[in-house]
């Protein structure tokens, strides 16, 4: 499996190289064009918000650990998040991105029955995962409502909601959008919350924060070390990058 994943990395990094190269000039507009801060909102919030964010909360310390990880021993934790949810990885979405908007419309391949009925089995799955995904995650973010290993209504309740929230709001872009927006915003006054509290009423100094945030560059001189799946977790997550594109 690692090898045929291997080769589909490579394949589209090659495409998008050639893209790049033969219409990089090229201007697209979709049939529901946005304002440029929203479409940066409505990327944002599709999995940036989760990957750099959301997620340092729990993977950190494994990122640390090069006893029981040391493939992460070329470079800080730091650079290993974000190089885990980088720009290799939004190279996927622009493949796909470039595919509907300027492929699709002229073959219409995803409009052939048999093609539409996989692909709305492959939607399927894919959210039933990640349905499973915040089902299992729930107990770490909510341990107040119990340990993850008995059954608990409240739970499900919680995901059968979410679900059902997320159905209804991708019917129309103006529900995507306004989602999109209002959580880039509450992310920034996060972001905002949280600098204060570290360095008007905290201990920390805006220098130590400019240090920290420097270990970012070593993801960009060591990027060729993401290129192909580091271990099973990056193996996965590349997986869920390249269904997309693909």
């Amino acid at each position: 499996m690692t090898i045929w994943l291997s080769a589909g990395i490579l394949f589209t990094f090659l495409a998008i190289a050639f893209i790049l190269y033969k219409w990089g000039n090229m201007k697209v507009v979709g049939v529901t064009p946005v304002h440029t801060f929203t479409f940066i909102a409505i990327l944002f919030t599709s999995g940036l918000d989760v990957g750099l964010i959301m997620f340092p909360l729990t993977e950190f310390a494994g990122y640390a650990d090069l006893a029981a990880s040391p493939e992460y021993g070329f470079t800080n934790p730091l650079a290993i998040e974000f190089g885990f949810w980088g720009f290799l990885i939004w190279g996927f979405y622009f493949l796909t991105c470039f595919y509907f908007c300027v492929i699709e419309p002229k073959v219409k391949f995803f409009e052939i029955p048999l093609v539409k009925l996989i692909n709305n089995v492959v939607i399927i799955g894919t959210c039933a995962f990640t349905a499973y995904l915040l089902l299992t995650n729930l107990p770490w973010y909510l341990p107040e409502l119990g340990d993850g290993e008995s059954v608990i209504p409240t739970f499900y309740l919680i995901v059968f909601a979410a679900i059902s929230f997320a159905a209804y709001s991708s019917t129309d872009i103006k529900y995507v959008r306004f989602l999109s927006i209002s959580t880039t915003w509450v992310f920034i006054g996060l972001i905002v919350f949280m600098w204060a509290g570290a360095f008007l009423f905290g201990e920390s100094t805006v220098a130590s924060y400019f240090v920290k945030l420097g270990l970012v560059g070593d993801y960009f001189t060591n990027i060729h070390q993401f290129v192909l799946p580091l271990n099973d977790y990056h193996e996965f997550i590349y997986s869920g990058g390249l269904h997309g594109a693909l």
